[in-house]
Formats: C-alpha cells, structure tokens, sequence
C-alpha cells in the first residue's frame, strides 16, 4: 500500500495490524482521485472509517487541506497517526478514535467538502451513515460530496433530501456511489 500522486507519491503506508480493515487497492484509488484530482485543492475532507487513512492521505498529498480522520479500532487510529507521520501530514490531519455515528450526531462546528465512507462490509454501515449525513446536511459544504465505498452487492438506492446520487463507479468488488449535495 503506497500514495500513489502528489508531494508524497511513492510513500509506503502501513497497514492496520489484524484483518479488521479492507485497504483501498491502488488501482481503485488511482481511478477515484483521477474522478475527484479537480475538486481537491485546499478541501476540508472526513475520512469515515478510515483504517490505515489511506484515502485521506492520499487527498492530502493531492492538495487537501485538512483530514479528519475516524476510526473506532485504536490499531486504526495509531496506524494512522503512524502514517501522517511518515508522509509528513501531521499537521494536516486530525484522527479521531472514535465512533463516527456519534461524530455525525455531534459535531456541530465542521463541515466538510468531501466525506469518504468505507465502512467494514456487508453491515448496512454505509446506508446508515449516509442517512445520518442526510438528517446533518450542515456537515457538507454547498456544493460538496460524499463518497460511498462497498461492494457491488450491498448496493441500494437510498433517497436523502439534500443530497443526490449523481455516479457510480465499479473495479471488481468495490464499488463508488458519489453523492452530490443539491
């Protein structure tokens, strides 16, 4: 696993220890950032569920401004720590150990450009995250997006008020579902 663009191009990242997170293969990162490579420059990004914070270090090294980073699993939080570190974005990046349907409900001071969600599977997580976004829509900046990541058979339409499906995008077993604030 490595940063595969940006100032930290080539950076290895560790993984979590264990088998509780499922990484982002370099393939389907290298797709969605060339989707999402316009939109980043000084973006606020939450990164859900975030496991080694691949996604969001690799937004970072592609001009983000700021991640957030949440993880439930504290070998997730201090690998991610581990990982700004080693690439250097420390300052850029806040890791919550936390869960992050309690950070959706609470947090009333942030919001964000983008919102990554690529919970564990096969759990209906992801449905209830981007529900909880959509009861949140102050957690998304107008003309933000959010950004499911689950395989293809989890897939389910999901209506929410301020936000709508806009793309979906398929690499073998993991699927995109992009979601535009209206």
């Amino acid at each position: 696993m490595r940063v595969v663009s940006g100032s930290a191009r080539g950076r290895k990242l560790k993984p979590v220890p264990g088998d509780s997170t499922r990484p982002i293969l370099d393939r389907v990162k290298t797709a969605l950032f060339d989707i999402i490579r316009p939109r980043l420059p000084e973006i606020q990004m939450l990164d859900l569920f975030a496991g080694s914070g691949a996604v969001g270090i690799e937004a970072l090294s592609q001009g983000a401004a700021h991640c957030t980073f949440l993880d439930l699993n504290e070998k997730a939080a201090r690998t991610i720590r581990e990982n700004l570190e080693s690439t250097g974005f420390s300052a850029q990046g806040e890791v919550r150990h936390t869960d992050a349907f309690r950070y959706l409900r609470h947090t009333t001071t942030k919001s964000f450009d983008l919102i990554y969600i690529a919970p564990p599977q096969y759990e209906t997580l992801w449905t209830q995250a981007l529900q909880t976004i959509g009861e949140h829509p102050e957690l998304v900046r107008s003309g933000g997006m959010l950004i499911a990541q689950i395989d293809p058979t989890e897939y389910e339409a999901i209506n929410m008020t301020a936000f709508e499906e806009t793309e979906q995008r398929k690499y073998g077993n993991t699927l995109l579902v992009f979601y535009s604030k209206r």
